[in-house]
């Protein structure tokens, strides 16, 4: 009788488990990289017995607005963010907490405002260690001395792009290298990347590098770098990473990448909110490390590539 009595009270208690409801709001899901997260924000949610709705913004804020009343309305247990940037962030946190709907922020950062957790990467670290890496190939091939790197950065209203740019400007400043100028990225769109980098180009004709702070519009660099008949003149290195940079950096297209691990900040991030949910303890803030990725280490990192970096999950 009392072992009938258990079942019945687990099945009612899986049942509740399973009406419980996640948003994660992104600002761009066309993105890769978000595109990533959000398989890791799935697979997780899946696991621990929530339904997960997902709205993008498409880089709108309009949107993200819209998002965020939608997912209060249909009263979400809770909220994984990815705001556009660190401003639009505040707002959407003061509007969940007047909901008392608890918040999980997967990167980016807020200026301001209450929520659960911070999920993270070490966006400084890791940009330094990427600016190492060039630093040092730029002094193997004699370019340290007058060289110069160009930098193509997402929005520096950003926490996460603010980090990049103090730490890879401290890789350069220590090799005594000068940053030729930063364009920052509005439309994240393949024309704004060749235009950013055949105008740095024309502009610095020392140029020896270029650094983009994404992935996914590595072929703007590359065609720019091309067009100007540059390609045994300047380097590319990225951050993050598309499955082809597997391919690219061993043939030293690429000179490497700094590689964060969306899939693995997707769980967190839903592991924090659940933890949170459950009354147990949580962290505040996490931050999970950076891969410098170059030919001389990609073959070793290759399994963490490709399940934590590049979302491929084997079933």
């Amino acid at each position: 009788m009392h072992y009938i009595i258990f079942l019945f009270l687990a099945f009612c208690l899986s049942l509740n488990a399973e009406e419980k409801k996640l948003a994660y709001l992104v600002s761009d899901i066309r993105i890769p990289f978000w595109e990533i997260m959000s398989r890791g924000i799935k697979n997780e949610a899946s696991d621990l017995g929530y339904d997960i709705d997902i709205y993008s913004a498409n880089n709108l804020k309009k949107r993200e607005l819209e998002n965020i009343v939608k997912a209060i309305s249909k009263k979400v247990d809770g909220v994984i963010l990815s705001p556009i940037n660190s401003s639009t962030a505040v707002t959407l946190l003061k509007l969940s907490k007047n909901a008392n709907i608890p918040v999980v922020i997967s990167d980016i950062g807020t200026n301001s405002g209450e929520y659960v957790s911070y999920i993270s990467s070490d966006n400084e670290n890791g940009a330094y260690k990427i600016g190492k890496g060039l630093t040092e190939k730029m002094a193997s091939l004699g370019w340290n001395k007058n060289g110069t790197v160009g930098i193509i950065s997402i929005p520096q209203k950003r926490e996460n792009g603010k980090a990049r740019t103090k730490g890879f400007l401290k890789a350069l400043n220590e090799a005594k290298i000068s940053a030729a100028g930063i364009k920052q990225q509005v439309t994240f769109s393949y024309e704004e990347t060749y235009d950013f980098s055949k105008e740095l180009i024309e502009k610095n004709p020392n140029l020896r590098a270029l650094w983009l702070q994404g992935s996914d519009r590595y072929k703007g660099a590359l065609d720019a770098i091309r067009d100007m008949e540059k390609e045994r003149e300047i380097l590319l290195i990225c951050f993050d990473a598309e499955p082809i940079f597997l391919d690219l950096i061993p043939k030293g297209i690429l000179v490497g990448s700094a590689m964060q691990q969306p899939y693995l900040m997707g769980q967190k991030a839903v592991i924090s909110l659940d933890n949170y949910l459950k009354g147990k303890e949580v962290k505040k803030e996490e931050k999970l490390p950076i891969l410098a990725i170059s030919k001389d280490n990609i073959e070793e990192k290759l399994p963490v590539i490709k399940k934590n970096v590049l979302g491929i999950v084997e079933e």
